[in-house]
């Protein structure tokens, strides 16, 4: 795993050792992606410069150390991830007559290129990854990022510089950066507690979609806009499920779930460094394990935070399914005092606004982590792609009442769930405005309020207008009568690569530790939409098939529990020990002069809260975390 960075000058006038030293120290910056070795690549008659830092995984020697350039001479590049399916892609390149100095996936996925061409290599490449490549030949950039969004790629113009970066932070040590605020992508921050993909918090900075590749002509003295394509589309998987499912027998079903996991994660557990996974006890995580246990000649090291509150607490239980596993299991509980330390850490870590609270207790778990392993595998992407959100089932029986009832009919309806199960939507899927996601008649505008932290209606951001996100665009909706796999479409396209992998990606880099998620290997995602949704939710049981599949590993008794979500209790951390500081970041007089925010709505919301009248702590938590964002990086520009 590594950190890349680059620039084009268009103007080709800085000289080759300014060049070096420019993207040198915009690689730097990403040194906690890839503390082990750096380099660096500059052309000043082509106007691009080339940076990397390596984190070694695979192929420790320097035959793997970047920017590499391929065998042929054409193609240069920097690369941030693993390629899972590189041996096989190997064996049938040699088989071709090509060749390998070494034994890394960066020269495999380079030879690829060399034979195949960009786009075909990048369709067969399993795995997660960011690339920048340099054709010489053509005089064009490629950027590309993998099928999910695993791995972060940022880009864009500033002046007559072209930047692209794995994080913010490298692209502020460009001279030529400007650090002016998107209101608009602030506006969508408030309402999810990210920013969704291609915006970013910063004007003329952009997020690389998942599953894209961008291509930009190299022209002297000539700014040219980078065309954007897609090499593989999540809607066609899943629509092609839909069309034509697979026909099999509970059993198939069960037997062929297993085969394609398992072979995942044996892809998975290629390294050439200590190699870990993180359990909660859940099942998508234990399920991880058992396959990795069943596949390895030692026992697979794992790794647990615990919490004193009861409420977040899964030590427990991931301690008895690692007894039962027999794996080399570590737990380390944590005290309020300890994870509230990190908070001040976590502006410069996650570089933009992000506001997930379990982004703690996932730093926490990746410190841990690191302290044993350099790779750590992970149950990511398990309740998106088999749906094991609590939310899809609650929402899709509100979605079939209200679907019935005039607009004063759900008015009236909107009254009854605030009284009777507003506090449970609070706690696990953040809706404030019921009355807004009641008066939506579809299904993708009514999860979107849902979802939502707060409604655009509300102008908290002063001056903003909410970008395109997938829920205005009708072209990219799933079409399918089924409400719940709508809404598990609707967080694999949104939800999953801007909140979740994100929040491990950021997390688990800022110790340099690789996270790998099995559950996201393109073959299980095409196998679990093909199989019937009656089969994955058989008898209304979430995640069907996958507690099957680890049945054959772990007692039911060890994991038939209710769900539980990876947090910390911020609400009553924000009326207790945080109470002080929270109430020095909301003081009205200091937004006020930001001139961010509606100081009036941020006051009334944080008087509720404060209270015990509502419960606003993830919309709270968001300001709070940009608040701390803002100050950080007012800091670093000093």
């Amino acid at each position: 795993m590594c950190g890349i960075a680059g620039f084009f000058e268009c103007s080709n006038e800085m000289p080759h050792s300014q060049m070096v030293s420019v993207v040198r120290q915009m690689a730097d910056a990403l040194v906690h992606r890839g503390p082990d070795s750096s380099g660096t690549w500059a052309d000043p008659k082509i106007g691009v410069a080339l940076g990397h830092r390596r984190l070694s995984v695979i192929d420790l020697s320097e035959k793997g150390r970047q920017p590499m350039v391929s065998h042929c001479g054409r193609y240069i590049t920097v690369f941030n991830g693993e390629i899972y399916n590189y041996r096989q892609l190997k064996q049938t390149l040699l088989e071709k007559g090509d060749y390998f100095k070494g034994d890394s996936d960066t020269e495999v996925m380079l030879a690829a290129i060399s034979r195949w061409g960009v786009v075909p290599a990048l369709k067969k490449l399993n795995g997660m990854f960011a690339v920048a490549l340099l054709d010489v030949k053509d005089r064009k950039l490629y950027l590309a990022r993998d099928r999910l969004g695993e791995k972060p790629l940022y880009y864009g113009w500033m002046g007559d510089t072209f930047l692209f970066a794995s994080e913010l932070k490298s692209m502020r040590r460009h001279a030529n950066f400007k650090s002016e605020i998107q209101r608009g992508a602030l506006a969508l921050y408030l309402r999810y507690g990210y920013i969704t993909s291609p915006h970013s918090i910063y004007q003329n900075i952009h997020k690389l979609p998942s599953a894209s590749f961008l291509c930009l002509s190299l022209e002297a003295d000539k700014k040219t806009a980078p065309v954007i394509s897609s090499y593989w589309s999540f809607k066609s998987v899943a629509e092609a499920g839909l069309l034509e499912p697979a026909l099999l027998t509970e059993e198939d079903y069960v037997n062929q779930l297993e085969i394609v996991l398992k072979d995942a994660v044996k892809l998975r557990m290629e390294a050439d460094v200590p190699i870990g996974a993180f359990l909660s006890g859940g099942i998508d995580s234990s399920l991880i394990v058992a396959l990795m246990q069943a596949q390895s000649k030692r026992r697979v090291r794992t790794f647990t935070m615990g919490f004193y509150e009861k409420g977040f607490n899964e030590a427990e239980e991931a301690g008895k399914i690692a007894t039962h596993l027999g794996t080399e299991h570590t737990e380390h509980y944590v005290r309020p005092e300890e994870a509230m330390s990190v908070i001040p850490l976590l502006p410069q870590i996650y570089d933009e606004p992000f506001s997930d609270p379990s982004q703690i207790p996932t730093l926490l778990v990746s410190r841990l982590a690191r302290s044993q392993v350099t790779v750590s595998l992970s149950g990511d992407g398990g309740d998106e792609i088999f749906g094991g959100y609590p939310r899809y089932f609650s929402g899709s029986s509100i979605f079939k009442a209200a679907a019935f009832l005039p607009s004063s009919g759900r008015r009236i309806f909107s009254k009854l769930i605030r009284s009777r199960f507003l506090p449970f939507f609070q706690s696990s899927a953040k809706i404030r405005k019921i009355d807004d996601f009641l008066q939506h008649h579809d299904t993708e505008k009514m999860y979107q309020e849902l979802i939502s932290t707060v409604s655009p209606r509300q102008d908290v951001v002063l001056n903003a207008k909410e970008p395109d996100t997938i829920f205005n665009h009708a072209e990219g909706w799933l079409d399918t009568q089924n409400r719940v796999q709508k809404m598990m479409y609707l967080d694999t396209m949104s939800y999953l690569p801007e909140d979740i992998l994100t929040k491990v990606d950021r997390a688990s880099m800022s110790v340099s530790l690789e996270s790998r998620s099995p559950f996201l290997d393109p073959r299980v995602i095409e196998y679990a939409w093909a199989v019937p949704f009656s089969s994955h939710m058989k008898g209304g049981e979430p995640k069907y098939l996958l507690k099957k599949v680890l049945e054959k590993y772990v007692p039911p008794a060890l994991f038939q529990r209710p769900k539980m979500g990876f947090g910390v209790p911020i609400g009553a951390w924000l009326r207790g020990p945080l109470k002080e500081w929270a109430e020095g970041l909301l003081e009205e007089k200091r937004l006020k002069e930001d001139g961010y925010f509606n100081t009036g709505y941020i006051s009334e919301k944080w008087e509720e809260h404060r209270l015990k009248k509502q419960n606003h702590q993830y919309f709270l938590w968001s300001v709070l975390m940009f608040q701390m964002w803002h100050e950080n990086q007012d800091r670093s520009s000093c």
